[in-house]
C-alpha cells in the first residue's frame, strides 16, 4: 500500500450516559455539524422508548442496534468479465457502523412528526425484530446466503 493507514480518532463518551457508542450514534444522526441538536434528538428518543416500553431506554436501544447489525455482506468482484456478488464477513467496526446507519436512515424515512419520534419508533420496531432496518439486515443475509456458491472467490 502506498499510503499509511490513518490514525484512529479518539471519540469521547457522551455527557449523559458516559458511553462512546452513544456518541458514535449521535455523530451519525448529526447533520451540518449540529451536534447539540443530534444529542437532543437521541436523548428525547431514548426517553420516549423508556416511557413506552417501561424498560431502560438505553438497553432497549442497544438490543435494537444488535438486532439490525448484519454479520455478513456481499461485495462485488469482477472475475473474467463477469461480476460476482461474493459474501464476506464484516469487521466489527464496520458492522456497528452499518447497523447504526441503517437504523438512522430508515427512521428518517418514517412518517412521524419529529425526528426523535421517528427514531424512537424505529428503535422499538428493531427491538421487537421488525421494522425496515431489521428487514434490511435480513435482506443482506439472504443475499449472502444465495451467493454462498461464490465464496471461494473471496479476496
Amino acid at each position: 500500500m502506498r499510503k499509511a493507514r490513518p490514525k484512529k480518532r479518539i471519540i469521547l463518551p457522551d455527557p449523559k450516559y458516559n458511553d462512546v457508542q452513544v456518541t458514535k450514534f449521535v455523530n451519525n444522526i448529526m447533520l451540518g455539524g449540529k451536534k447539540n441538536g443530534a444529542f437532543k434528538i437521541f436523548y428525547e428518543a431514548i426517553d420516549v422508548v423508556s416511557e413506552k416500553t417501561k424498560e431502560d431506554g438505553l438497553e432497549v436501544w442497544r438490543q435494537a442496534l444488535a438486532n439490525v447489525t448484519p454479520s455478513v455482506e456481499v461485495r462485488s468482484r469482477r472475475i473474467g468479465g463477469a461480476t460476482f456478488q461474493i459474501p464476506s464477513e464484516i469487521r466489527p467496526e464496520r458492522k456497528q457502523s452499518v447497523g447504526m446507519k441503517n437504523l438512522i436512515n430508515f427512521s428518517r424515512k418514517r412518517h412521524e412528526k419529529s425526528m426523535s419520534q421517528k427514531l424512537a419508533a424505529e428503535i422499538m420496531a428493531a427491538y421487537k425484530e421488525e421494522g425496515a432496518a431489521f428487514k434490511r439486515k435480513e435482506e443482506i443475509h439472504r443475499m449472502a446466503e444465495a451467493n454462498k456458491a461464490f465464496s471461494h472467490f473471496r479476496f
